[in-house]
Formats: C-alpha cells, sequence, structure tokens
C-alpha cells in the first residue's frame, strides 16, 4: 500500500501567507487532507481489484492450455483412427484384387 503525508501545518502556513485567515487556511488543509485520504483507499481498492483481475486472468489462461492439450489430443485419436481406417480398407481393396488375379 502506498502511503502520502501531508504537512498540513506548513500547507496552512502557506496559505495564510499568501493572504487566507487562520480559518480558511485551517478548512483548506483538512479538506485537501480528507482528499487525498480518499484517493489513497480508491487507490488501495483499485490496486486489491487488479490482483484479483490478474489472478482471474491467470486462471483463465490455465484453462485455456488445458483445453488445447484436450483438443490436440482428441484430433490426434481422430487421426490416427481415420488412418487406421484407410489402411485397412487398403489392404483390403489389395487382398480383395489380389485374389481375383
Amino acid at each position: 500500500m502506498t502511503s502520502f503525508i501531508l504537512d498540513t501545518l506548513a500547507y496552512s502556513e502557506t496559505l495564510k501567507a499568501g493572504g487566507f485567515t487562520e480559518q480558511q487556511a485551517a478548512t483548506q488543509a483538512r479538506a485537501l487532507a480528507e482528499i487525498l485520504d480518499r484517493q489513497m483507499a480508491t487507490k488501495t481498492e483499485v490496486d486489491a481489484h487488479n490482483d484479483a483481475l490478474k489472478h482471474d486472468i491467470e486462471l483463465l489462461r490455465l484453462e485455456l492450455k488445458r483445453d488445447i492439450a484436450e483438443a490436440k489430443a482428441e484430433l490426434t485419436r481422430w487421426v490416427i483412427g481415420a488412418g487406421l481406417l484407410q489402411t485397412t480398407v487398403i489392404v483390403g481393396v489389395l487382398l480383395k484384387v489380389a485374389n481375383l488375379i
């Protein structure tokens, strides 16, 4: 988690030196500190969401690799089966032709 430190006293002093009243400077410093706190909380939530998203992407990647491997295995079985069938048919035809001659 990233942290951010705001020196509200120095910020308030700078505002007073620029013409703000004491109350205006203090209010401005508090408001800025609250905004920064909310932004940091939002950034932390976004970081957590990104981590969860990366995890989901990794799970999907692994699932896709598994599906591809399964598809490859099934395709290999079909190709070998079709090859054996073709070989059987060709051998059968050759034997039939050899018996006729």
